[in-house]
């Protein structure tokens, strides 16, 4: 992917406001609790190693990703940490693992028994984290059985395995509806009957990530998964107030590149969705949904001269068309998702036009839109 460097559009990061998260959240921790910063998807669209570094400079215990190339990439930036591969990874990467020091979700046996001959021939070490589906439905063991099976393997194996960790996801941590409260319950009972099983628990048990640390600290573990909280989001979107304190970290930014009056009658852009019905003034911004900024924010409102504008016209690949009050001049500055003045665009509101959450908006910002620290 080429980043276009060459065009004032742009994703502010501000490193300040990550690092201010972590301090707010490690905070309300105890002196026995981790924290492991997770950084999967581009740090959320953030940058990987730039917030890596930043949670790094504030004191975290590790990282979280979901691939393992993203666990090189900070690797091969330096940073030493513990790194935890949270999605599933074939056997025949265990000794790549191994050799990078990179732990490494687990949640079937069949991982286990495969990558056991590999490490063994190479007279490696790998750290495990053993995943338990506790109502997620995704990755992990589902029965005490298959759990001490994998428990016991590992001890039968201690040259080729470390078992750092043991960890489960909540599905509705994020929610304050009854149904929802009550599956988390479940969920945390269902995490603590297969615990039960295990003599000795490993160095990490986490359970707790950025919903469960803040509407559910009762939660148990000794280590948080701190996510989007950390780029000063709110896990359940708007359905339940976040504590004050975080501060969002992304701003996405453009500027007017073209401006020209269209008289009534006028269409504008593919498909001739909008009509001008009075003479207006029609400025063009060069962001599109190959830039990730989605084609069902026709009609939304954005920040141009401290005024909300709509989006006229279907979202092109690589530009949109704005309606504004007046002439403004080209180069002024156009807020998509931030403020401007005493007006704000949240990356929520964003969501809500398109449908969606917030978490796709900001991983959608493509390669292509530079990330600015």
């Amino acid at each position: 992917m080429v980043v276009g460097i060459h065009r004032k559009t742009y994703a502010k990061i501000d490193l300040n406001a990550i690092k201010h998260n972590i301090k707010v959240e490690k905070a309300q921790m105890t002196n026995e609790q981790n924290l492991f910063a997770v950084v999967k998807a581009n740090a959320y669209g953030h940058g990987i190693v730039e917030v890596a570094k930043a949670a790094h400079e504030v004191g975290v215990d590790g990282y979280c990703v979901a691939i393992i190339d993203e666990a090189l990439a900070l690797r091969k930036a330096g940073l030493n940490e513990l790194i935890l591969v949270l999605g599933v990874n074939s056997f025949e990467y265990a000794s790549l693992m191994a050799k990078n020091n990179i732990s490494t979700a687990v949640g079937d046996i069949d991982f286990l028994k495969k990558a056991q001959v590999l490490l063994c021939e190479q007279k490696q070490r790998l750290s495990v984290h053993l995943a338990l589906d506790t109502g997620m439905g995704r990755i992990g063991f589902r029965t005490q059985e298959a759990l001490c099976e994998a428990v016991d393997f590992m001890k039968q194996h201690t040259s080729e395995f470390n078992f750092e960790g043991i960890f489960t996801h909540f599905s509705t941590a994020d929610s304050g509806k009854k149904e929802a409260v009550n599956y988390y319950e479940q969920q945390i009972n269902g995490f603590n009957e297969l615990l039960s099983s295990i003599e000795e628990l490993p160095k990490y048990v986490h359970v707790a990530n950025s919903a469960a640390s803040i509407w559910h600290k009762e939660c148990g573990g000794n280590t948080i998964r701190f996510g989007i909280t950390m780029y000063g989001l709110n896990p359940s979107g708007g359905e339940l107030d976040i504590p004050t304190g975080f501060r969002p970290a992304l701003s996405l930014l453009s500027e007017v590149v073209a401006i020209k009056k269209i008289k009534k009658g006028n269409s504008v852009g593919y498909g001739k969705t909008y009509t001008a019905k009075e003479d207006e003034w029609i400025a063009t911004v060069p962001i599109g949904y190959a830039d990730g900024w989605l084609r069902s924010m026709q009609g939304f409102k954005i920040l141009i001269a401290d005024n909300f504008c709509e989006i006229v016209g279907r979202v092109c690949m690589d530009q949109i068309m704005v309606r504004v009050p007046s002439k403004v001049l080209i180069g002024t500055t156009v807020t998509l998702i931030g403020r401007q003045e005493q007006k704000e665009i949240k990356a929520q509101d964003v969501a809500d036009q398109a449908g969606t959450i917030h978490y796709e908006v900001i991983c959608l910002i493509s390669e292509r839109v530079p990330r600015i620290y």
